[in-house]
């Protein structure tokens, strides 16, 4: 276990029961969709690098612009 984790353990344990119990679903849903996305990723290997590749085609060709924060 990582010092770090360690430290949040401890900062945990002083929290009362309900916001412990909270926090824990929190840490286990991101740890069970972490393990989605890489059951996925490890069915089709070559969509991400598609993708990644369909993207870079797009922007050499010119069909891609700049993504301004701003204006989301």
């Amino acid at each position: 276990m990582t010092e770090l984790l360690e430290n949040v353990i401890a900062q945990l344990k002083t929290l009362p029961a309900n916001e412990q119990d909270a926090i824990a679903s929190i840490i286990l849903e991101e740890i069970e969709m972490e393990q989605r996305w890489d059951e996925s990723f490890s069915r089709s290997p070559d969509t991400l690098a598609k993708l990644a590749a369909s993207a870079m085609a797009e922007y050499r060709e010119g069909k891609t612009q700049k993504l301004d924060p701003e204006t989301l």
